[in-house]
Formats: structure tokens, C-alpha cells, sequence
């Protein structure tokens, strides 16, 4: 084989492997100008770099290399979400993209299921398990970890109760209905579900920590929680929701979860996804978020939603609120903030590093477009159209 047969990805990504220092800063810096980001500006999105190896090690690592810098104090930004807004929206992600790290990711995500039954509960040990105490300080009081919404919501508390009322005006809820909840939190929409609509809920969470505090904020009302994965659910329900759920799928599963859904409905039944949604299709996790924040995580698209329905399921409607996830964030953000006089001495500031990088990066998806969050409703096929005109 000649470099002549060698694809064009991979020259740039051997081109870039091999840039010295200097060149390294030279074409980072001319990146970052092309997003209107100056490295050592001072306006509030600029970037101030404190070690000289930042450079290779973006060129090198992609995402991971960035985020794991910015975690280990290596660069720094008077306002993160702008940065990565300005990033985002220039698409610096296509041009600094041809990796190692990322084809490891693709070629593992091809290879393995990384979200079977048995890798599902990685991620509530690793992410949900950490600490009720974070959590109840940079959520609401109802402890949704999902996005608000906030028409005509003026505080996150509203914002989170609006978005449930709003989830079971599309489900047409009424007392006495039975809804399976599969990935369930700390049981916030199966609270608010018995409360004011008189419904009776199943929960299904992979979180010891999330089971134990829904059962403990739950009793007297007809709600139960169950610590296992989704696919574990059985019986027969007027509603399925996820509500957040279906981003620890994979792409893999998506039609066992429509299968599930199916499986569970009532003949009438009607079935709910909230999720955030990527504007492609992909098979390969994000490396940073894979790492640190999120294990196995994967942003569906809505193609690959729909395929998975396929002779299944029909879709009723769609609604994307994906600009409320921008204010949600920022609210937990700031929640997160002012809470870490509490937090910091059993977290530590590498972790409030990270846990902002997570906050501010992912409101910044949202700000740019970059994702979306996307509500479905579903009947089976052959069901009377539901009245799903909630808004």
C-alpha cells in the first residue's frame, strides 16, 4: 500500500500526529479564531491556556483530550457554556475529529453491545449512585434529572412540574390507569402521576440510590419502584413512559425496547419517550461523557427511533422541546455552584471541574442546536388516535 491509498481521514489524522509544538498551537489557535474564540482574549468566551501541552493533546485526544484538559486545570473560560456554544456551532468538532480515541470507540460500539442487561447497571453506579446529596441540591424539589419545561414557568420548580403535568395530559391520564415507568429516577413523575391523576405506577431504576429514595418519598401512595433493568418489566399497562431513559439504550436495542413497549401495552395503551436526540444517527459513544459522566450512553436519532417502530408501533406525535433543556441546565448549574460550600469537602475540585465541564457543555448542545429533546407519542398499531394535543 502506497500513502496515495491511504483515505484522506487518516492522513490528516497521521498529519496531525506528527505536528511539533509549535504547529500544534498554530493550528488549535486558528481553529479556535474560526469559532470567534481567541486563545488568551479577554472577552468572556476566550480561552486562557495554563499548559503548553493543550494544544498536542487536543490535536491528539479530540473531545476527551479537550475535556480532560479543561478537568485537570490545563485551560480555562470565564463562561464555559459560550465557549462551547461558539465551538459547537462552528462544527470544530468535524475538524478535529479523526482520532485513535474516537476509532476505538466506532470499532467497540460495531463489535459489542455496550448496553446489554448486565452493563445497564454501570451507569447507576457510576453516575446516579454518587450521591443523593448532589442531587438534591442541584435538582428540584421533586429530584426531576431530566429537562423542564418552561413556558410559563418562572423557577425550575415550575419548569419540572409543568413538564409532567404536560407528559400526562398527552398520556390523556386518568384515575385508576396503570403506567409502567421504565427508568424511573427517584420517582418524580410516578409521584406526581398518583397524586394528581390518580394513576398507578411501576418504576424501574438501576440506581440503589434512586430506588431507596423514591420507596422513602413515595409511601402511601399506589407507586412501586423495582431495581432492576427495563427489559426485566412484564405485565400489562395503560401507559409506557421513559422519561430519560433511552439514551442508555443503544442503538443496538432500540428495537427490543419498542418490542417491550408492545409487549406491555393494553390493547388501547399509550406509550411516551422523552429523550434527547442526536441530529444523526451514530453507533459510537461520546469518549468524555462515556468516561466520566455517562457509561454506554448514546444519543438516538429520530430515524433510528422510527426504524426500531417499524410494524410495531405508530407515531402519534412529536414535540421537540430541546430549547428548555438550555435553561434547565443553567438552573442546575447555578444550584450546583451554590451548593459547593457543602459539597466541596467530599467531592473535591477535580470533581466540581468536571461536574461544571458536564453541566455547561451539554447547555451548550442544546444552545446551538447541536441536540435536540424530543417527546413521542406512540400507540400500538391499529389503535383509535389518542387525543395527544397537549402543548
Amino acid at each position: 500500500m502506497t500513502m496515495l491509498d491511504v483515505p484522506s481521514e487518516a492522513l490528516r489524522g497521521l498529519r496531525r500526529t506528527l505536528l511539533n509544538d509549535a504547529a500544534s498551537e498554530g493550528y488549535v489557535r486558528e481553529l479556535m479564531a474560526g469559532a470567534g474564540i481567541t486563545i488568551g482574549g479577554d472577552a468572556p468566551h476566550d480561552i486562557q491556556v495554563h499548559n503548553k501541552d493543550f494544544y498536542t493533546r487536543l490535536l491528539r485526544d479530540g473531545s476527551l483530550g479537550f475535556g480532560e484538559s479543561y478537568v485537570e486545570g490545563w485551560w480555562d473560560s470565564p463562561n464555559l457554556d459560550q465557549t462551547q456554544t461558539k465551538i459547537l456551532a462552528a462544527r470544530l468538532d468535524r475538524k478535529v475529529k479523526d482520532n485513535w480515541l474516537m476509532v476505538a470507540h466506532v470499532v467497540r460500539a460495531k463489535v459489542m453491545n455496550l448496553q446489554t442487561s448486565l452493563r445497564s447497571f454501570e451507569v447507576g453506579e457510576k453516575h446516579y449512585d454518587i450521591g443523593n446529596d448532589l442531587y438534591e441540591a442541584m435538582l428540584d424539589k421533586n429530584l426531576l434529572y431530566t429537562c423542564g419545561y418552561w413556558k410559563d414557568a418562572k423557577t425550575l420548580d415550575e419548569a419540572q412540574e409543568n413538564k409532567l403535568d404536560l407528559i400526562c395530559r398527552k398520556l390523556n391520564l386518568k384515575a385508576g390507569m396503570k403506567v409502567l415507568d421504565l427508568g424511573c429516577g427517584w420517582g418524580g413523575f410516578a409521584r406526581f402521576a398518583a397524586k394528581n391523576y390518580g394513576a398507578e405506577v411501576t418504576g424501574y431504576t438501576v440506581s440503589k440510590e434512586q430506588v431507596a429514595l423514591a420507596r422513602e418519598r413515595s409511601v402511601g401512595l399506589p407507586v412501586t419502584f423495582h431495581l432492576a433493568d427495563y427489559r426485566e418489566a412484564s405485565g400489562t399497562f395503560d401507559a409506557v413512559v421513559s422519561i430519560g431513559l433511552m439514551e442508555h439504550v443503544g442503538y443496538k436495542n432500540y428495537e427490543t425496547y419498542m418490542e417491550l413497549v408492545d409487549r406491555c401495552l393494553a390493547p388501547d395503551g399509550v406509550a411516551f419517550v422523552h429523550t434527547i436526540g442526536g441530529n444523526k444517527s451514530c453507533t459510537a459513544v461520546e469518549p468524555w461523557f462515556h468516561k466520566y459522566i455517562f457509561a454506554n450512553s448514546l444519543l438516538p436519532s429520530m430515524g433510528q427511533l422510527a426504524t426500531a417502530m417499524e410494524e410495531k408501533l405508530s407515531i402519534e406525535d412529536v414535540h421537540n422541546i430541546g430549547m428548555h433543556y438550555d435553561p434547565t441546565l443553567m438552573a442546575w448549574h447555578a444550584n450546583f455552584e451554590a451548593a459547593w460550600p457543602q459539597l466541596g469537602p467530599k467531592y473535591g475540585e477535580k470533581f466540581r471541574r468536571m461536574w461544571r465541564y458536564y453541566l455547561l457543555s451539554s447547555a451548550a448542545g442544546f444552545r446551538a442546536r447541536f441536540c435536540q429533546l424530543y417527546q413521542i407519542v406512540m400507540t400500538r398499531i391499529g389503535t383509535p388516535t389518542p387525543d395527544c394535543r397537549a402543548s
